[in-house]
């Protein structure tokens, strides 16, 4: 799978990946970086009647574990951990300003299918 994150500072968004979160990457030229994702899964949920839409979570085995390594590494921590009832929720904040969600889930993942 090839995700596309796009971002209104893709040089800063790309070393955060790289530097704070420690993805692995190739450089494809001029500071292109392509990283190397952890493993994935991919689920389809209704719009009922909204827009269509995509989100990224980083999947985490200890959703508090992964928040307070975050908050050592400087990352803003945008909305802390939450019972979702699916799983438990944060959001951090990238630094171009955008978010994305930190996920502990609670269904059985996909790797031990």
């Amino acid at each position: 799978m090839h995700v596309l994150m796009y971002s209104d500072d893709a040089a800063a968004d790309r070393a955060f990946l790289r530097d704070v979160l420690g993805f692995p990457y190739v450089d494809d030229g001029d500071g292109w970086l392509i990283f190397k994702a952890p493993p994935s899964e991919v689920g389809v949920h209704p719009t009922d009647g909204g827009d269509p839409h995509h989100e990224l979570y980083l999947l985490v085995d200890d959703i508090a574990a992964a928040v307070a390594d975050l908050r050592e590494r400087g990352v803003e921590i945008v909305a802390g951990p939450a019972d979702r009832g699916f799983g438990i929720l944060a959001t951090i904040r990238l630094p171009s300003g955008g978010e994305i969600s930190v996920y502990e889930p609670r269904h059985r993942l996909a790797k031990d299918l």
